[in-house]
């Protein structure tokens, strides 16, 4: 497919803006700057022409692409988040261009601790000849999300310059704050208007993911006993030590991020606040099927029941709070969606690989309020971190796939 790409221009331009979300904030979204990038996006789909692109007052983006055939073609949005992780920094970006990579450990040039080795990236070996775009390590890259922010950028500037191109009409959908869990919170999939959609969010070049965790967060509040430490003997119940107790007492070597992998769930703690007399722990819960997650809950509650029996005078709250569920449910149901997607990827000159991902997307939320919505590979690696890096190739062939997909739903109307 002869593209005269934009994406590269489009995707150094928009790392640079800081986008970072905060999950401290109330507000949607949760930083204000995450706007700066919307205003840019829109202005640029503007001038290409696309006339209703318009970002509303919670930071979303809407644009259609004009169908222009005369068959009924279902409508397809494409979406990816404009957030970075609060991770790591994302301000002052400063990404590096390795032309023709030649298959060696990159240093990042300003912070010479910062190697992106390949024997931890073993994905780098796949790229020699390639160009690869890094950070200077001080800072996250932001190929997650705006590598897929640019590629659909790229796709619809190629669509709206050659007519010639049959498609139906096409949504561009993109969020804010998809990093902390809430980039489908505002997201008006009836104004929206589309019958399927795909994130363009993902990682190795050729991947389509079909299948997410399922997942939930439960807090534990314990309360605990307090009194003066100098007159505690036989009456003071921490509610610190107790929490620091179920924690301890978690497995080690199963059950945890740290030791699981491919389908196996986990439970993860990744909060504790609090003090003598009361004390929250946070934790998320992963499986790829809800009788895994009802495993793993009541063996938290069990364990925090074992635990809380040893302080006679304290007691707890064991709260589950649903996050999202397996977008596989709802994909199997209109298997068109995948094979269109991996028939696009193929067309591409890539073999296709149908994947799981151990986390989740807007996708997997979309999947659940109408919306059946897969995950396209965006080229991204390393994300969340100094070591982030993205090909230009890969990128180039998101593009390709994006095109083929519009043009696939379209033959096949």
């Amino acid at each position: 497919m002869n593209i005269q790409h934009t994406v590269i221009d489009r995707f150094l331009k928009y790392v640079k803006i800081d986008t970072q979300s905060d999950p401290e904030s109330p507000t949607v979204p949760s930083t204000e700057k995450q706007k700066d990038l919307g205003r840019v996006l829109v202005q640029e789909l503007l001038e290409m022409g696309i006339s209703d692109a318009h970002m509303d007052e919670f930071g979303y983006i809407y644009a259609t692409v004009p169908g222009n055939t005369t068959k009924k073609v279902p409508v397809i949005c494409f979406c990816s988040h404009m957030d970075t992780s609060p991770d790591c920094s994302g301000k002052d970006v400063n990404p590096q261009m390795n032309k023709n990579y030649d298959g060696k450990d990159i240093v990042l040039i300003n912070d010479k601790s910062q190697v992106i080795k390949v024997s931890n990236h073993t994905s780098l070996l796949k790229q020699i000849g390639n160009d690869i775009i890094t950070t200077d390590g001080t800072t996250l890259l932001g190929a997650d999300n705006k590598a897929g922010v640019a590629e659909i950028m790229d796709a619809a500037h190629h669509l709206i310059k050659h007519p010639e191109i049959k498609h139906g009409t096409i949504k561009i959908l993109f969020t804010p704050d998809e990093e902390i869990g809430r980039g489908a919170d505002k997201a008006d999939i009836k104004k929206l208007g589309a019958d399927y959609a795909y994130t363009i969010d993902g990682e190795e070049l050729g991947h389509l993911e079909n299948e997410t965790f399922s997942a939930d967060g439960v807090t534990i509040k314990i309360h605990g006993v307090s009194t003066h430490p100098g007159f505690a003997k036989n009456k003071m119940e921490s509610a610190i030590k107790i929490a620091s107790d179920i924690v301890s007492a978690l497995p080690k070597n199963k059950m945890s991020p740290e030791s699981t992998e491919k389908m196996e769930g986990f439970v993860h703690p990744v909060g504790i606040s609090g003090g003598i007399e009361e004390t929250t722990l946070q934790f998320i819960i992963r499986s790829f099927d809800e009788d895994g997650l009802k495993t793993q809950e009541d063996f938290l509650k069990n364990l925090t029941e074992t635990i809380i029996k040893k302080y006679p005078h304290s007691s707890y709250d064991f709260i589950v709070k649903q996050q999202y569920r397996n977008m596989k449910q709802v994909l199997d149901k209109n298997p068109e969606i995948v094979n269109n997607a991996m028939e696009a990827i193929r067309r591409s000159g890539v073999e296709p690989v149908l994947s799981s991902i151990r986390g989740g997307t807007d996708g997997s939320r979309f999947s659940y309020m109408g919306l059946p919505c897969p995950n396209i590979f965006a080229g991204e690696h390393a994300f969340h971190s100094k070591h982030e890096w993205v090909s230009v190739q890969d990128m180039q062939k998101a593009v390709e796939t994006i095109v083929n997909l519009c043009m696939i739903w379209e033959e096949r109307a």
